[in-house]
């Protein structure tokens, strides 16, 4: 991971907000926001508008497969 990047659930956590309260600000199932923390699946344009807002953070700096490694 490079500097100034976090995991989209860190980036959650560090707002302090559960999977519950994101989902419900974002306007996404608490599942979907689940598989987009686990990789499994990635956020459309809008949704990502919506994180980034919400989380502050950019784009850029968000890793949305926590699996892979850099």
């Amino acid at each position: 991971m490079e500097k100034n990047q976090v995991t989209l659930k860190a980036a959650r956590v560090n707002c302090g907000l559960n999977q519950k309260e994101a989902a419900k600000r974002l306007g996404i199932s608490v599942d979907t926001l689940s598989k987009y923390e686990r990789g499994l699946s990635f956020p459309d344009v809008p949704v990502i508008k919506q994180i980034e807002k919400l989380y502050q953070v950019p784009y850029s700096g968000i890793i949305f497969n926590p699996s892979i490694t850099v």
